[in-house]
């Protein structure tokens, strides 16, 4: 069931690439109005399986591999996601990495803070995630080797960073993900990460928060179809606040 979702989440996004066309005119700064709330996208998946059983840990597998595993295939398939749309992400469009009312700043190894474009920041995040997944001491391949004890802290910080990622998607990519009808992969993926992440404890709710109301849309059980006609169902309560948030 995983490989056949991964499978067709891969497949249809490398189609894409072939035949996506820009949207007609230059893009505009991110409405306060969420796009990507409105029921006629958020309804939209490519899967319709429970994903709190997909990610919960087999029996048979230890905790780390799970990890390790899981943590990979979300680096790709965000990486693949972006860059479905990175040729709208540029220093014009996106001169700071934004997500709600979100500023993020890149902070290296040192911890000195930076301010950059969020091209920049994505760049930033990938190839650090690259270079530590990619590392066999930190995430190793070989049996019987075993996993640093700073392995789930590290799992952590790449989780976080990856959340970014799918948060600016979101908020300032949306309407180029419908014009390449690809939201249902969007969806899909974003869903599938917020409930791994919250099996295991991965990434503080305070990170997360400001996507919440996609969160609890999207994180919801799947309702049985066909539905019966309904009464529309109420907007979610606006969780934006007039201030902007650093981080």
């Amino acid at each position: 069931m995983l490989v056949s979702y991964m499978f067709c989440h891969v497949k249809q996004l490398i189609a894409s690439q072939k035949s996506k066309t820009k949207p007609n005119g230059k893009k505009p700064p991110a409405e306060e109005k969420k796009q990507y709330l409105e029921a006629e996208f958020t309804k939209v998946r490519v899967v319709d399986f429970d994903l709190k059983e997909l990610v919960m840990l087999p029996r048979e597998i230890d905790l780390n591999e799970w990890l390790a595993s899981n943590t990979t295939t979300f680096f790709n398939l965000i990486n693949l996601q972006y860059s479905t749309i990175s040729e709208f992400c540029t220093g014009d469009t996106c001169q700071a990495m934004t997500a709600c009312n979100t500023i993020y700043y890149w902070y290296d190894e040192r911890g000195k803070k930076t301010k950059c474009t969020a091209p920049q920041y994505v760049d930033f995040v990938m190839s650090l995630v690259q270079k530590l997944v990619t590392d066999d001491d930190i995430f190793p391949t070989k049996y019987g080797k075993e996993f640093p004890n700073a392995f789930e802290s590290l799992v952590k910080k790449i989780c976080r960073y990856l959340f970014h990622v799918l948060a600016h998607l979101f908020w300032a990519h949306f309407k180029e993900t419908v014009a390449l009808d690809l939201q249902g992969h969007l969806n899909t993926l974003y869903a599938h990460f917020i409930v791994f992440v919250r099996e295991f404890n991965l990434v503080d709710p305070k990170e997360t928060c400001i996507m919440d109301d996609l969160s609890e849309i999207l994180c919801a059980p799947a309702p049985p179809a066909p539905a019966a006609p309904s009464s529309p169902t109420s907007a979610p309560s606006p969780s934006s606040h007039n201030h902007v948030t650093e981080r």
